[in-house]
């Protein structure tokens, strides 16, 4: 059975991981200093985990992070009976060559699958190795409603059923895929890396219009053409792929996680701190150095390290004819949606207003009245958006007790509460730790005052 990656750590955290009762007692103030890596990428590593299940050969995955949403993922796929052999905290092989497919129907698999939103990457490789995959209703963040009509008309149009199972499970059969062309609604990542991976073992060739085109999906494409796949398009809105027979293994090295690069670019500027992010993965950053530069943070490219200096004062543009700045999210070239909050966060500091557009989850923003009760101007115009009026370190945030809703907002806050006056308690930080390895010993490093209670 395979144990799960957090046991290199000491027992007392790995409790407090698992038992959702840890909670991070925060003194803010301090300026920090130092280097930081990030993690590998949480979205990227929930993609390519999944995808060993295409293949009966060994897969050697490096830069995986030691996170709960990454660790109950490859639980499950021990549960399933594929070999996993962990190599070091961040190294893992994979052998899906004797998959017990019954287990699917197990109510241990019902349980923890319903935990977890990536569980439904394992439907694709599923269904297009074995022929048959359940998913569940989608877990992870209460951050709004997540369709699943992307994923499942997907698999219908290369032949797959479907039927809605009272248990809230999603049954997919097949008695074999054929290759089509499909249109997808909207470009959904974790919808086109489904329909992809169903894709690469069916009979002829599929072409995904509207496909999404994530540099972590470019990673799974070129994976899996390193298995033996054909997928043409890579880095486009279209991908053709030509199915074969079979795949073969590999080994993959999963990119920085462009998350963590930006959340610690925030975390500089609200605290006035100089850190180098080392390993940045600069080249697959698309435009989020450009975000947060247009807040005012200076930043500097050494190689593939971003070093942030201390700045006292930064200061958010306006566009030409003098408007107020919109930062919104759009799908990729665009801007990611999980970095909103932190851009957010980061302009309460800032000379300035700056209205944020949530488009995505219309529940993402509700954080903000911790924020507010924290001494932040900011004003939710509605679910979807909110203006930000910078206090100009006119004063400081002060410590509050909150809870982290989401992966991303628990973030934010912390950032916030590192810049505060005074004592903070963020509780429910199983949030945080499902999307950020040691994140406290990390920023312990750089000098914060932080400690799990």
């Amino acid at each position: 059975m395979f144990q799960p990656f957090c046991f290199y750590l000491a027992s007392s955290l790995y409790t407090i991981q698992f038992n959702n009762m840890g909670s991070f007692e925060v003194r803010g103030g301090n300026i920090l200093s130092g280097n930081i890596s990030p993690q590998g990428a949480k979205n990227e590593a929930l993609q390519i985990i999944s995808a060993v299940l295409l293949s009966s050969e060994k897969i050697t995955i490096h830069n995986i992070p030691d996170i709960i949403d990454v660790n109950l993922l490859i639980e499950l796929l021990s549960d399933m009976n594929v070999k996993i052999e962990r190599i070091d905290r961040n190294t893992c092989s994979f052998q899906a060559d004797d998959v017990a497919v019954d287990y699917l129907q197990s109510e241990g698999y019902h349980k923890k699958s319903g935990r977890l939103r990536g569980s439904v990457m394992l439907a694709g490789p599923l269904l297009s190795r074995f022929k048959k995959a359940f998913i569940p209703k989608p877990g992870g963040d209460k951050i709004g409603r997540r369709r699943l009509d992307t994923h499942i008309i997907g698999f219908e149009k290369l032949g797959a059923h479907y039927a809605y199972n009272e248990d809230g499970f999603f049954h997919l059969t097949a008695n074999e895929l054929k290759g089509t062309n499909i249109l997808l609604d909207e470009p959904s990542v974790t919808g086109t890396a489904n329909i992809l991976m169903a894709a690469v073992l069916a009979n002829g060739t599929t072409q995904i219009y509207n496909a999404a085109c994530e540099p972590y999906l470019q990673q799974l494409c070129r994976m899996l053409n390193r298995m033996g796949a054909q997928i043409e398009g890579i880095g486009s809105n279209l991908l053709i792929i030509e199915g074969v027979k079979s795949l073969k293994g590999t080994e993959h090295t999963i990119l920085p996680d462009m998350i963590e690069v930006g959340s610690f670019i925030g975390l500089a500027a609200m605290t006035q701190s100089a850190i180098t992010i080392k390993n940045a993965g600069i080249e697959h950053l698309g435009i989020i150095p450009d975000k947060f530069k247009l807040l005012g943070i200076e930043m500097e490219f050494r190689g593939d390290d971003i070093f942030i200096p201390a700045q006292d004062r930064y200061e958010i543009q306006k566009y030409m004819d003098g408007g107020v700045l919109t930062i919104y999210d759009h799908p990729w070239p665009g801007f990611t949606p999980d970095l909103l909050s932190i851009i957010l966060v980061t302009a309460i500091q800032a000379h300035g207003s700056v209205l944020i557009h949530q488009k995505m989850f219309e529940s993402r923003l509700f954080f903000t009245d911790k924020l507010i009760e924290m001494g932040a101007q900011i004003i939710l115009c509605d679910p979807h958006r909110a203006v930000v009026i910078g206090l100009e370190r006119a004063q400081h945030l002060r410590g509050i007790t909150m809870s982290s809703p989401d992966i991303r907002a628990g973030v934010a806050l912390l950032i916030a509460a590192l810049s505060a006056k005074g004592k903070s308690t963020i509780q429910n930080i199983e949030q945080i730790d499902r999307g950020y390895q040691d994140i406290d010993g990390r920023l312990r490093a750089l000098g914060a005052d932080i400690k799990r209670i």
